[in-house]
Order: structure tokens, then C-alpha cells, then sequence
């Protein structure tokens, strides 16, 4: 199993997010696994936003590897029966957006992901003073 690393020093300090939306972060950290995705991390976001209870970020080795890792969770969980999802920049693949509510995935290309670090901008609150 991959390991997925999580950017909060201070995970379980706060108040746990609610059992269904820990059900789907299980969910979606499995189904990236299963697919081989690349990096995962988990950021939660319980107290830095009210947009969702965990930010999930992984990487894929190619577009078609993005794309293919993207609709495979998506169709999971609608399965799980977690409901619909949003889903953005699929045709391109360099980036995707997998919004399911209280968790948001976000699936890139190596390059992208670099370019973007999505990670350094949700992880503020975490570190020491640079």
C-alpha cells in the first residue's frame, strides 16, 4: 500500500470531521492506491476552510494515467453511494478536479503539480516561519 502523507502538524487536535466524510477520504485514498497514483497526500482542511474536510492531492505518470485515475474515483464513489461529482479539466488531463463534497481531490501531471504546489499554499498554518 502507498503511503499518503498528511500536511497537518496538528492533525486530531481540532474537532474529527463527521464519520461520512472520513468514510469517503478512506474511500478515496483506497481508490488512488488501486490506481497508482503517485505522491497522495491528504491535507485536512477542518479550520483553514469551509469549502471541504480534506484537500487529497496525488499525481499521475501521464494524461492518459490522470484522466483514467479521475473517472475511475469518480464512478467509485458514486458506487459508495457518496452521491454525483463535479469533475474539471478532464478533456485536458494535466489537472483534474474531483469535487465530492467534503473531500476535494485533485489529480495532476508531475509537471503541473510542480508548477501549481498546491501543497505549500494549504500547508501555511502547519510549518514554522520560513
Amino acid at each position: 500500500m502507498t503511503s499518503v502523507q498528511s500536511l497537518s502538524a496538528n492533525a486530531g487536535t481540532a474537532t474529527s470531521p463527521t464519520s461520512s466524510a472520513s468514510s469517503l477520504h478512506d474511500l478515496v485514498l483506497h481508490s488512488l492506491d488501486e490506481d497508482q497514483a503517485q505522491e497522495v497526500i491528504s491535507i485536512p482542511l477542518e479550520g483553514k476552510s469551509s469549502v471541504a474536510d480534506y484537500m487529497v492531492i496525488a499525481s499521475g505518470r501521464s494524461t492518459r494515467q490522470v484522466a483514467a485515475i479521475a473517472q475511475k474515483l469518480s464512478e467509485r464513489i458514486k458506487q459508495g453511494g457518496f452521491g454525483p461529482v463535479r469533475l474539471e479539466g478532464l478533456p485536458a488531463a494535466d489537472w483534474v478536479l474531483i469535487d465530492a463534497g467534503d473531500v476535494v481531490i485533485h489529480v495532476f501531471r508531475p509537471e503541473v503539480r510542480t508548477f501549481y504546489n498546491l501543497e505549500r499554499m494549504w500547508a501555511f498554518g502547519d510549518q514554522g516561519a520560513a
